[in-house]
């Protein structure tokens, strides 16, 4: 990621941070929306616990941007937990489209085709990563 991304990932961040909780609600309505398979994976789960972690997970990552060299080995971590609760690799396509979805309709205006941009970047960076770690 260049610079200018990881900017645009930090600000819109910053921006939807005194939202994040509905942030999260979001995303996992329209995850569930658009992939019913991934609904399984909370079946399970305390959803205001995981809107918690996402929002942990997205604040650590934007923090983590410009260092990835330290950020990789936790999202790698990320990635083996995934795996052994079965995500699969269509879910990761259906959660990045989810996500950026959630930032656009999430910041409005706000949003913009760079915007988009450097969180698709980020997002298949991060997925990259964790991926990787779920297949080793």
């Amino acid at each position: 990621m260049i610079p200018f991304e990881k900017n645009l990932v930090k600000s819109t961040w910053k921006m939807m941070a005194p939202m994040a909780d509905e942030v999260a609600r979001r995303f996992y309505e329209r995850l569930f929306e658009i992939d019913a398979s991934a609904r399984a994976l909370f079946k399970s789960s305390d959803l205001p616990e995981q809107r918690r972690k996402l929002v942990q997970a997205l604040s650590l990552v934007v923090q983590g941007i410009d260092d990835l060299s330290t950020l990789a080995p936790v999202v790698a971590d990320l990635g083996r937990r995934h795996a052994k609760l079965g995500v699969t690799e269509s879910q990761y396509e259906s959660v990045g489209v989810a996500l950026l979805w959630t930032f656009e309709q999430s910041l409005g205006s706000k949003w913009t085709i760079d915007a988009g941009r450097a969180w698709a970047s980020a997002y298949a960076v991060l997925a990259g990563i964790m991926k990787e770690a779920a297949a080793s």
